[in-house]
């Protein structure tokens, strides 16, 4: 069995990136983080890749957070550092030109839950927990946490995922939107395929134009927002792709999207 804490498949379009350390309940050392950065910048190049499916190894977690017994003995300098890591990683994620998807298969606390909440569509098994639980150990949320679940779920549920530190079920996450579906934890990963399939048969271009206009537009104020919006839009004008959309849809067929 490989020692790297990360494996990498890639089938029909989809890679599929695996936290592989379920000894540590898949915890995110530097090593891990720094390579699951390489693995998504490798992903973002990728011609053949058009959608990532994120999880963790193992029955039990998705990511069970960051790796306590590397953090104990950090001064405060070193702390920042390791939470820019961190960020490092989910702001690479988050602005991938490619659509994510976490399968969260298990415990998804801490640096686990961070990690979640960047990609840009998140499917839990029913049997999972979430949750932001920094407080318990006498730490604050450093790879996120704080301004993603403010974003997502809002006010309240940011104050009280991190305040509290007690984790939620799946579905309570799915109440708050901080998950986008909950499903049977026996049909995790064939609902997460299909998911996966069905935005790799979708336009590339069009999907990247709508990442950045979500991303790039919701860090702006509305005006600029849209403008950003309307740029977007303009550009697939100059894409075969939406040639061949707007065709097929004339023509009553299916499309068959090419990436230019």
């Amino acid at each position: 069995m490989s020692d790297a804490p990360v494996s990498i498949s890639t089938h029909a379009g989809i890679r599929t990136i695996t936290v592989q350390r379920p000894e540590k309940l898949n915890a995110l050392n530097r090593q891990t983080l720094e390579t699951l950065d390489a693995a998504f910048a490798e992903a973002a190049q990728a011609a053949d890749v058009r959608v990532v499916v994120l999880t963790g190894a193992g029955s039990k977690a998705f990511v069970a957070g960051a790796d306590i017994s590397e953090m104990n003995t950090l001064t405060p300098v070193q702390g920042r550092d390791f939470s820019l890591v961190g960020q490092r990683l989910m702001r690479r994620i988050e602005r991938l030109n490619k659509p994510v998807i976490a399968m969260i298969n298990g415990f998804a606390l801490g640096g686990g839950m961070e990690l979640a909440m960047a990609c840009h569509l998140r499917i839990a098994a029913d049997s999972a927990k979430l949750g932001q639980p920094e407080i318990n150990l006498g730490l604050v949320p450093g790879f996120g946490g704080t301004q993603r679940l403010l974003r997502l779920g809002g006010r309240a549920a940011a104050l009280e995922l991190c305040l509290l530190g007690a984790p939620i079920s799946a579905e309570r996450a799915l109440q708050l939107g901080l998950v986008n579906r909950v499903v049977a934890a026996t049909e995790l990963e064939a609902q997460t395929t299909q998911l996966a399939e069905q935005l790799a048969n979708a336009a590339p271009l069009a999907l990247r134009g709508i990442l950045d206009a979500i991303n790039v537009g919701g860090e702006c104020g509305i005006e600029e927002g849209l403008e950003y919006e309307s740029a977007q839009f303009g550009l697939v004008f100059s894409t075969q792709d939406m040639r061949e959309g707007t065709s097929a849809f004339l023509e009553r067929r299916k499309p068959e999207f090419k990436n230019h």
